[in-house]
C-alpha cells in the first residue's frame, strides 16, 4: 500500500514540474477594488470575512460557542472557589470602569460601522467581552450573575448564533439585501447585521465564559 503513496506523491510533484500552473496578467487589476465592488463595503476585509470565506466564519462562530458549552461542562463537576480575586482599592476600581465604559462604546461603533472601516464583529465582540471582565474584576460575582440571569444574556447568546446562520445560509444560497451605496452606513447587503449578531455573540459568550472561571477558579 505505501507503494501506491509514493507512486502518487510522485506523479503530483512530476505534474506540478511539467504542467505548471496557468498565469493570468493581474498588473491592472486590484483584488482589493473588486472585493469591494463584489461585497458593496468599503472595509475589504469584512468583505471576505463575510461573504468570500463565510463558511470558515460560520464555524468559527459555532466553534466559539462549543468552547464556551465545554469550558462549562469541564467545571461544572467542581467546587466553586471559595475566594475570588478582584481590585478593591479606589483609583484601581476607577481606571477598571473607565477601561470598561471605553471598551463597551469601541466595541458599539466596531459593531455598527465595522463594515466602513478597520474593525468588525469579532473585534466588536472582543472589545465588549473586555468591558465585562474590566467591571467583573471591580464588582460582586452575585451582582454579575443576577444582571446575566435577569437579561437572559444566555438567550440572547443562543438567538444571536441561530439568527447568523439563518442569515449566512441565505447569503450563501444567493438571497441577498441591496448592497447599497459603498461606504454608507445601510450597505453591504447582509454584511452589517452578520457583524452586529457577531460582536453580540462574541461578548455574550465572553460574559459567559467570565462567570464560570470566576465561580470556579476565582481568577479571570
Amino acid at each position: 500500500m505505501k507503494w501506491i503513496y509514493v507512486i502518487a506523491g510522485v506523479a503530483l510533484y512530476i505534474k506540478m514540474l511539467v504542467f505548471p500552473n496557468p498565469s493570468t496578467d493581474m498588473a491592472e487589476v486590484s483584488i482589493v477594488d473588486v472585493i469591494v465592488q463584489d461585497t458593496g463595503v468599503s472595509n475589504a476585509v469584512s468583505g471576505i470575512i463575510f461573504r468570500n470565506r463565510l463558511y470558515d466564519t460560520i464555524f468559527e462562530v459555532v466553534v466559539f460557542t462549543l468552547a464556551i458549552m465545554g469550558a462549562r461542562f469541564l467545571l461544572a463537576n467542581e467546587q466553586p472557589s471559595c475566594t475570588i480575586y478582584q481590585f478593591t482599592d479606589h483609583p484601581s476600581v476607577v481606571l477598571a470602569r473607565l477601561g470598561a465604559t471605553i471598551a463597551a462604546l469601541v466595541g458599539i461603533e466596531l459593531a455598527i460601522r465595522g463594515h466602513l472601516s478597520p474593525g468588525g464583529g469579532f473585534a466588536a465582540g472582543v472589545a465588549g467581552g473586555t468591558a465585562i471582565g474590566l467591571v467583573a474584576i471591580t464588582s460582586s460575582p452575585k451582582w454579575m450573575e443576577d444582571i446575566y440571569q435577569r437579561w437572559g444574556a444566555a438567550i440572547w447568546e443562543k438567538i444571536a448564533v441561530l439568527v447568523f446562520i439563518v442569515l449566512a445560509v441565505l447569503s450563501l444560497v444567493g438571497i441577498a439585501l441591496p448592497n447599497g451605496q459603498v461606504g454608507t452606513l445601510v450597505s453591504g447587503g447582509w454584511i452589517p447585521l452578520l457583524n452586529i449578531l457577531v460582536a453580540v455573540k462574541v461578548a455574550l459568550g465572553s460574559w459567559a465564559a467570565i462567570l464560570t472561571f470566576i465561580r470556579y477558579r476565582g481568577l479571570l
